[in-house]
């Protein structure tokens, strides 16, 4: 069975929207203002992801974006994206013009389940954060890769939107990328919450690594 992998730029308070400064957000930008260090570190990162990741798992909007930029281009990321499995969730996408793009046009929780299903291997999500409220909302996600960006923007559209109930994590790893940038990986917690000594209530606890 496949796992879904959500790997994501976001700022210190969780903003993921336009990083790059492409899409007209008033706030964009934010992704480029680290240094070469940074830079050159998070490109290794987005590299080791892409290459140990089976195929991609994306949004209309965040597909049509990648498809208009990747393919023309080379290197050792380019060709790793250009060639892996890709699927989109749509129900407007008719004809994909990115190679090995597979449109899923019904719904998408049942969609995805069913790609769980059927794909052995890691499914890496990037950017479509609306397609990643959906996944989280019916617990379709495996495993949470946040590239934290040192900076506050206090605007723009957040990487986690409003569920109907709490969603408790593990950490599962910490890193340091360059000098600025933290690479955090969280896993769902399954694990019953533990009572309290002496209060009747009870606390989620995630045993020290």
């Amino acid at each position: 069975m496949g796992k879904i992998i959500v790997s994501e730029n976001v700022s210190l308070d969780g903003v993921v929207q336009d990083p790059t400064g492409e899409e007209g957000f008033r706030l964009g930008g934010w992704w480029v203002r680290v240094g070469d260090k940074d830079r050159e570190q998070a490109a290794r990162v987005v590299l080791d992801e892409a290459l140990g990741t089976e195929a991609m798992l994306l949004g209309r909007r965040s597909y049509e974006f990648l498809a208009a930029r990747w393919p023309s281009r080379t290197g050792a990321l380019a060709d790793r994206l250009n060639g892996k499995p890709k699927y989109v969730v749509s129900s407007t996408l008719e004809d994909p013009g990115w190679t090995n793009t597979t449109v899923l046009k019904g719904d998408a929780v049942n969609e995805v389940t069913a790609l769980k299903q059927q794909l052995a291997g890691d499914i890496a999500v990037a950017a479509s954060f609306r397609l990643v409220h959906t996944l989280l909302e019916h617990d379709l996600v495996d495993e949470l890769r946040l590239m934290i960006y040192p900076v506050v923007l206090g605007a723009g559209e957040r990487l986690f939107g409003e569920t109907r109930d709490r969603k408790p994590l593990r950490a599962v790893s910490t890193r340091t990328i360059g000098d600025n940038l933290a690479y955090l990986t969280y896993q769902p917690d399954v694990s019953p919450p533990r009572a309290l000594p002496g209060t009747g209530g009870s606390l989620r606890l995630s045993p020290r690594k």
